[in-house]
């Protein structure tokens, strides 16, 4: 392929170093990988042990050495966090540099920002290691699903969450146990709050959502909610009831078919949800992420593997470095872009209002163990047109009682009206617990 590519790199930690490792190694990969050079890699520590044979002529303290360097064509930002990573970004892409890089944090926030700058400066910014670490999903959205009316996207997307709720499903052990073992296995942060606040979960389906359905949305109204309000309790009832609860990211549209070229109306969320056990995503466990697209004409497809890590990331990450490579190679045999690699919004997506999203519910609520209590939260559940798909009465005794109740499909907004009454009732000592369910 002539002259080989450079590359720069902006942070040599877990995913940087598997990076230059790939690049490093081209014996048995892709032949366009023995065109890529590593020719300058940014660190904080000069002098910090590294699993990496980078030259140390290569490294500098300086990121924007990197980016400045004329010898390097595509600067690889794995850095991580918001600044400098976005200014980096921009910088590179002002100067006529492709991009590739696996921030979620930055995608999410300023996408919209990114893109435009790309397009203005005739680069591509590719970001297949944001989302899913080694799942190839954003390709497979821009390109391969690319003839379909994408209707819902729903994934299981951060590992953390669902190491730690998996454990709990299967052995019973108490959240803060397992977290301490997420920690030392290195699936968790010493400060965990960006996976099991739901953090990380939304950054990613704002991005999906985006792809998806043509148009960036505002990150930071997606309604999120974690997993560290959630009670063991649940977990056993709803696996007695034949569901799983897992930490679930969703972007559906909420038009049902009749769509407009210039706005399109979506429901974004993440919260922990009930998953019935035959469904593709209750069985998935430990550290591994999947994805469900749901679209026309193609129905289901998921996307499974390892969502984080070194390899699966690193393996992201040099995929985009190769998509650019090959343009490269066009380029230079016929003078003009591949325009499936750009991504661009197309139309202006909107949120939903909170009450407006149509879910089904589980409720957990502590009664007296009185007669017609269950008849009249039913009541209750009928005047506000809500339709209850099954209500148990557990742990009755003296001193009162769990009633579970699973609705059929509702707005969000007439559960939140019957809980207000629910909640007045004498018979009622209040809400315990309140989930999705799939």
């Amino acid at each position: 392929m002539g002259k080989k590519i450079g590359v720069g790199l902006l942070g040599l930690g877990t995913v940087g170093a598997g990076v230059a490792n790939i690049i490093q190694s081209p014996e048995g990969r892709h032949p366009l990988v023995a065109g890529i050079e590593l020719v300058r890699v940014a660190v904080r520590d000069l002098n910090r042990p590294r699993n990496t044979s980078v030259p140390s002529n290569l490294l500098t303290q300086n990121p924007q050495e990197v980016v400045d360097d004329p010898s390097v064509e595509i600067v690889v930002e794995v850095m991580g966090g918001i600044e400098p990573a976005r200014e980096l970004i921009l910088r590179a892409i002002a100067s006529g540099k492709s991009v590739v890089t696996a921030n979620k944090a930055v995608i999410a926030r300023h996408g919209k920002e990114i893109a435009l700058a790309a397009n203005a400066s005739d680069v591509y910014v590719l970001i297949e290691a944001a989302v899913g670490g080694g799942i190839p999903i954003i390709e497979p959205l821009k390109q391969s699903l690319g003839g379909n009316r994408i209707q819902k996207v729903s994934g299981i997307i951060n590992g953390t969450t669902n190491y730690i709720l998996s454990r709990i499903a299967k052995e019973g052990v108490t959240y803060q146990e397992v977290l301490k073992d997420a920690q030392k296995l290195g699936y968790a942060e010493s400060d965990p709050a960006a996976d099991v606040e739901g953090f990380d979960a939304a950054d990613k389906i704002a991005i999906l959502s985006g792809l998806a359905f043509g148009g960036a949305i505002k990150r930071e109204k997606i309604p999120t909610q974690g997993i560290t309000k959630l009670n063991n309790l649940d977990i056993d009832y709803a696996n007695k009831l034949g569901y799983r609860i897992k930490l679930l990211a969703v972007a559906e549209r909420l038009n049902q078919g009749t769509e407009s070229i210039s706005s399109l109306p979506l429901a974004v969320w993440v919260q922990p949800t009930l998953i019935p056990e035959a469904h593709p995503l209750a069985e998935v466990n430990g550290v591994n992420n999947a994805i469900l697209v749901e679209g026309d004409p193609i129905g289901e497809v998921m996307f499974y593997g390892p969502g984080a890590g070194a390899g699966p990331t690193a393996s992201a990450v040099v995929a985009d470095i190769l998509n650019i490579a090959g343009v490269r190679v066009i380029k230079d045999q016929s003078n003009c872009l591949d325009p499936l690699l750009a991504a661009n919004s197309w139309r202006s997506c909107h949120l939903v209002e909170n009450s407006k999203m149509i879910q089904k519910h589980y409720l957990r609520l502590r009664t007296k163990n009185s007669p017609g209590v269950i008849g009249q939260i039913g009541k209750v559940f009928g005047d506000h047109n809500v339709s209850i798909q099954s209500i148990i009465q557990f742990d009755a005794s003296e001193a009162g009682a769990e009633i579970v109740v699973i609705t059929h499909e509702v707005e969000k907004g007439q559960i939140t009206s019957s809980l207000n009454k629910i909640n007045a009732l004498e018979e009622v000592n209040g809400l315990l617990a309140q989930m999705v369910c799939l």
